[in-house]
């Protein structure tokens, strides 16, 4: 759920594309960081300020009945869960993008995103419907920029990786 633990895969996924995309690697860049800045502002800057939903530690009526694992509770609003909608925004956007090279692996995506998600939830800063709602929103962006990427560039294909090494992946 911290930065430190997802950061270095997403800049991974930078530099792989960097080295190995060609000429989509801009494009595929552009739009990952497009994702991730829709799925940020429409849930923290839309969403969150016009539902004023409390988080469940901070609610009068659960705060004291919440175990919290944290050293303390988040400010803001709940619904939707920022971290759920970022993280399954970029993995819609990876499985639909990178999928054909990836394979299976890009299941991986979707899982690393449900227990980011699953761990706002376990810690006691959001409610199981802003975590769900949260990965509807961001999936719903995530498809929406992979399409413009694909539409735009074309789908990465094993043709596009320069470095032969890395359909080891596979």
């Amino acid at each position: 759920r911290e930065g430190n633990t997802w950061m270095p895969l997403y800049l991974f996924i930078i530099v792989l594309s960097l080295v190995n995309f060609k000429h989509k690697a801009f494009a595929f860049i552009l739009f990952a960081v497009v994702t991730v800045v829709l799925t940020d502002q429409i849930s923290s800057s839309i969403i969150k300020p016009f539902f004023e939903r409390p988080r469940p530690c901070r609610d009068p009526i659960l705060m004291n009945q919440i175990r919290l694992l944290l050293n303390g509770c988040s400010g803001g609003y709940s619904f939707t869960s920022s971290h759920a909608t970022n993280h399954f925004g970029f993995a819609i956007y990876i499985c639909l993008t990178m999928g054909n090279i990836i394979g299976k692996w890009k299941y991986a995506f979707l899982i690393w995103a449900a227990t980011i998600a699953y761990g706002q939830v376990y810690v006691g800063v959001h409610y199981p419907l802003d975590i769900f709602f949260g990965a509807i929103l961001g999936s719903l962006i995530g498809f929406v920029t992979a399409y413009l990427n694909n539409k735009t560039a074309g789908k990465i294909t094993s043709d596009d990786i320069q470095n032969k090494l890395t359909h080891g992946i596979q």
